[in-house]
């Protein structure tokens, strides 16, 4: 297998991926962490047969790039999932795995080697599939009754300053008026309208249901990391509103 980038550092052909279908192309970048207690396992199970799960690129700690699946083909990573009005992820996506344990393996901070190896991976694939800002995600913002990753210690901020992704500084977490599990209202409905508004799976009925609370922990993770609650507090959508009116007229 021939690498798609340049700052590949190995390949190695995985068996599980198939035709992007409906003559899709990647127009999103979604990112994980690998989950398990070693990088090495990970890798394993990525590559082999078994698992049924693959990914297009896989990022060691140290930095090293390996590359698993083409980027024309159709990698299995993301599993059931949906962004701005549309499901079949896998379609439409580069997967990228960081080699991190994860919250049930002892989940840490991700080196700097590993970072800067993500962040030029990232930086070739965004250039060369013309991938809209709002659409580098992580499999939380697609998944996120299921999934975690890359997590709240994942520097989102640090690739937006490096031209990755979409970020507004996030707005303290503070008192005062909140929306929690099983408030209903208007003021529930239009804090759903601006989650379905950035592109998240949300229905629009003015509960605050389990649904809306797994959103709001996605949106946490990735845009406003410093409380990871649930809770719809003035800073989380302050901040959203703050990326809703930074977004460009297109993509």
């Amino acid at each position: 297998m021939r690498p798609d980038s340049s700052v590949v550092t190995e390949t190695i052909a995985a068996p599980n991926h198939d035709a992007r279908r409906g003559g899709a192309r990647p127009e999103i970048l979604l990112l994980h962490y690998t989950g398990m207690e070693s990088g090495a396992t990970a890798l394993e199970r990525l590559s082999g047969e078994e698992a049924q799960v693959s990914s297009h690129y896989f990022v060691e700690e140290d930095g090293r790039i390996v590359q698993l699946v083409p980027e024309e083909r159709r990698a299995w990573h993301a599993g059931v999932s949906w962004w701005r009005g549309r499901d079949d992820v896998n379609s439409r996506s580069i997967g990228i795995e960081i080699v991190n344990p994860g919250h049930e393996h002892g989940y840490r901070a991700f080196p700097a080697a590993q970072i800067d190896a993500v962040i030029r991976l990232c930086r070739d694939c965004v250039a060369r599939w013309a991938i809209p800002a709002r659409n580098v995600l992580g499999h939380s913002d697609v998944a996120p009754t299921r999934k975690e990753d890359p997590g709240e210690l994942f520097p989102w901020d640090q690739l937006f300053r490096s031209g990755v992704g979409h970020w507004t500084e996030p707005a303290k977490a503070t008192g005062g008026r909140f929306l929690t599990l099983g408030d209903r209202g208007q003021p529930v409905e239009a804090y759903q309208g601006l989650l379905a508004a950035y592109g998240y799976l949300q229905e629009i009925n003015g509960t605050f249901d389990e649904a809306t609370r797994s959103n709001t922990f996605a949106f946490q993770r990735h845009f406003r990391p410093s409380r990871v609650d649930g809770i719809a507090d003035m800073g989380s959508i302050t901040t959203l509103h703050r990326l809703l009116t930074s977004l460009p007229t297109l993509g």
